[in-house]
């Protein structure tokens, strides 16, 4: 049986891409034309074109790159310019080795940098456990840059993010929205529907008055059960 992460199964960078910001149009992630998709696949990334309709784009007005950056094929459809995220899509390709990057608007992406300060938290809830290296039981923690008037100007806050939270598959960008990242488009894919879940689900605990950061006070007596025990080794009560 084929690995679904194999590389050597995955379509077509430049179609895969147009599906992929069809699909996320309709989330309202890449609306206005906003946001943007790129993927790494046999030595080259591919990037969506800047400003654009994204769920009206062909496979033709995709660019190809090399890994430093410089195009090595441009889109067949006059007009197009080169994304203006892809200093920050280079940042998760070399500080995390990542084979797809995501950039979303999406609302809650936005209003979750409104509630939370310099890093967003979260504990004890399931989709957690879709983000690579998390468990239910443990934080996850994304970090929160400041938003500038030009794209390209977050590049250096978004390395000096992703370096202080090695652990973290994603950047949020104050009043803006997020980059999140995977080792493929798969991955990438899975880490945005579980982070913009989480991200909804923090604006409504605060809305409700709840802490989504506060451990739940069940698993808190649980906790405790486990490490109090009698020499029988059974919980003590």
């Amino acid at each position: 049986m084929t690995d679904a992460s194999d590389s050597s199964s995955d379509p077509n960078a430049a179609e895969l891409i147009v599906s992929l910001c069809r699909q996320f149009y309709a989330l309202g992630w890449v609306s206005g034309t906003g946001g943007g998709v790129s993927v790494r696949q046999d030595g080259r990334i591919w990037v969506a074109p800047s400003g654009v309709q994204k769920e009206r784009m062909a496979a033709e007005d995709i660019f190809a790159l090399d890994e430093e950056g410089r195009v090595l094929r441009g889109p067949t459809r006059d007009g197009l310019r080169l994304s203006a995220c892809l200093p920050l899509f280079l940042n998760a390709y070399r500080l995390r080795q990542a084979g797809a990057v995501i950039h979303s608007h999406g609302m809650h992406a936005m209003l979750v940098t409104l509630v939370f300060g310099h890093v967003f938290r979260v504990t004890h809830l399931e989709m957690m456990k879709g983000v690579t290296g998390l468990g239910y039981h443990d934080e996850l923690v994304v970090p929160i840059i400041d938003n500038t008037a030009q794209e390209c100007d977050l590049a250096d806050a978004m390395a000096d993010a992703m370096r202080a939270h090695p652990k973290a598959h994603a950047v949020l960008v104050r009043r803006h929205g997020v980059y999140v990242w995977g080792r493929d488009w798969i991955s990438a894919k899975t880490h945005a529907e579980c982070y913009h879940y989480l991200f909804e689900a923090a604006v409504r605990m605060v809305a409700l008055g709840l802490d989504p950061a506060a451990i739940p006070a069940s698993s808190e007596g649980a906790a405790r059960r486990h490490e109090v025990r009698d020499e029988t080794g059974r919980s003590a009560t």
